[in-house]
């Protein structure tokens, strides 16, 4: 890839960044006011259908809106990253400031268990009944565990009022061991986790007792779980990144997995479907990333369909059964180059404003 085209690629946009963050924070008012006209009229199986579309559509604010924002590339102007940032993680009760230092280290070390423990493997894909019936339905009690920061409601609201008050769960599960390991590690970037902890729990409490007091019920539904409602379309798109893949590589192409999306859901998932170009250039803004997939085309593997890479992940979970050492190896074209002749350019190992400043 040229020079040029690289750089044209990294620029951000605050007229893409209006189209991705706006864009999708309409869809979450058109949906919420669905589902409150529908509650109002008692129109139940039309609730039904507006909670499930509700909760489809802001279950992508947990996660998958803050990651990229807290890249700082979405928009040009830096202070409308952080509103969005702030405000979509309020709304899913997301934390910014842990992830911030947790994903700086995930994109300096990918996969490389000493130094990056966000994503632990072996990673499998889950398909029990009673989680796909938490998936369609609302996602209670889903305890985090080798995956940073993506628990059911119950374990999320505990982490964070533990959080507000100092603490970190047991040590026991793998994601709070590595929260520990990071406020030991940032200790200023902590403080900044307390206070934000302490200010969801006071904007969902305030809703909570508003609806109490006003008897909208649907409140909470609409603004206080609606990231845990109907998480199916999220997790089905968002596990592929690196299960079953291989660790301690330093070629992204063998550790991370790109996807062909329908647009709209692209869009949901804020085009983090092309993964292992996002990891390549975490700097190049993600609406630019399915150009950058065109410039690099001839060196990357072919994207997977969101099916076949779960028949990929579901092959991979069935023989690290027997062979607990098997990671998929993914088959890279004729084409590709194997060495990569370094520029020197910033741009190519920037992740934005991902890191916090003990970190950077």
């Amino acid at each position: 890839m040229e020079p040029h085209r690289f750089r044209e690629l990294s620029k951000r946009s605050n007229i893409q960044g209006w189209i991705q963050a706006g864009g999708h924070l309409a869809l979450f008012m058109s949906t919420g006011t669905a589902v409150y006209f529908a509650y109002a009229a008692e129109a139940w199986l039309l609730f039904v259908l507006a909670i499930f579309c509700h909760g489809t559509i802001s279950s992508f604010f947990r996660g998958t809106a803050p990651h990229e924002l807290g890249h700082g590339t979405v928009f040009d102007t830096k202070w409308l990253n952080k509103l969005f940032l702030y405000l979509f993680s309020l709304l899913s009760w997301w934390n910014p400031f842990d992830y911030a230092s947790s994903h700086t280290y995930h994109h300096r070390y990918t996969l490389h268990p000493e130094g990056d423990r966000e994503n632990l493997l072996p990673l499998h894909p889950k398909v029990g009944k009673t989680f796909l019936l938490q998936l369609f339905t609302i996602n209670l009690f889903t305890l985090p565990g080798r995956t940073f920061g993506k628990g059911g409601l119950v374990s999320t609201v505990w982490v964070t009022v533990l959080d507000a008050v100092g603490k970190t769960g047991s040590n026991d599960i793998p994601s709070n061991e590595w929260l520990n390991a990071l406020h030991e590690d940032q200790p200023d970037q902590h403080k900044k986790s307390i206070r934000w902890s302490r200010i969801q729990l006071a904007f969902h409490t305030f809703i909570i007792l508003f609806s109490i007091v006003s008897g909208l019920w649907v409140l909470p539904l609409i603004f206080t779980f609606c990231s845990f409602i109907a998480n199916w379309l999220s997790y089905f798109v968002a596990l592929p990144q690196h299960c079953g893949l291989q660790e301690n590589v330093s070629d992204f192409r063998k550790s991370t997995r790109s996807l062909k999306l329908p647009k709209f859901v692209e869009f949901l998932y804020w085009h983090m479907n092309w993964h292992i170009e996002h990891h390549m250039y975490a700097g190049v803004p993600c609406y630019n990333l399915r150009k950058l997939h065109l410039e690099l085309k001839d060196d990357m593997p072919t994207p997977r369909t969101l099916f076949g890479a779960w028949q990929e992940m579901l092959d991979t979970w069935q023989r690290q059964k027997t062979d607990a050492n098997y990671q998929y190896n993914t088959t890279l074209p004729s084409t590709a180059r194997t060495e990569r002749k370094r520029r020197g350019d910033v741009l190519e190992s920037s992740i934005g404003d991902l890191a916090p400043d003990g970190l950077a």
